[in-house]
């Protein structure tokens, strides 16, 4: 597969976006949410053939603007496209922004990546938290299926946003499997 082109040129490097996330979101937890999209987006890339640095920064960048839209949802998306506007970044950042919270239709492979893997970090994260360790080294994906059946567990992580993998061409297996190696991979980054 041709790799991706994006509109505009990526400047902005994983560092330079991750610090830019710290100065301007105060919740850690959060930070490391979008710390680990942005690594579940560099594997989804990698696999499927697109560029990994501009999926990455898309990801670590989707919830840029929540300090000023956790209370107007509605805003979520559209705020963050306009404070990042300055950083000159790819439309496609932008588009995955929007798509990522229902602003924009999923059309291109890094809109639909962004919208599955968002919710995915929660669940992992959830299903780390419940094991006596928590830490994400004893966690497999048979284990992750298993939680996945259960609704009650980590609720707020919506299946059919996580089975939207299935629009990328990946079986929820599969796509369990590369997010949850993707965070295990930071696991000392995002302290898991």
């Amino acid at each position: 597969m041709d790799i991706e082109v994006a509109k505009g040129c990526m400047d902005m490097t994983r560092s330079e976006a991750i610090a830019l996330v710290k100065a301007h979101v105060d919740s850690r937890n959060l930070v490391n949410h979008m710390i680990a999209t942005g690594a579940i987006m560099r594997v989804l890339a990698e696999k499927m053939g697109y560029d990994m640095d501009l999926w990455e920064i898309a990801g670590i960048l989707h919830d840029y603007d929540y300090p000023e839209t956790k209370t107007t949802p509605e805003k979520h998306g559209l705020v963050s496209v306009e404070l990042l506007k300055g950083k000159d970044l790819p439309q496609d950042v932008y588009d995955a922004i929007l798509a990522h919270c229902g602003k924009k239709e999923r059309e291109k492979p890094i809109e639909k990546a962004i919208y599955a893997a968002d919710p995915t970090t929660g669940f992992i994260v959830a299903a780390a938290l419940i094991r006596p360790e928590k830490l994400l080294a004893p966690v497999n994906v048979e284990f992750l299926l298993k939680k996945f059946k259960q609704k009650a567990f980590a609720k707020g992580a919506s299946r059919e946003q996580m089975q939207s993998c299935s629009e990328l061409g990946l079986t929820l297996e599969e796509f369990l499997d590369l997010s949850l190696n993707a965070m295990k991979n930071i696991h000392e980054e995002i302290g898991l």
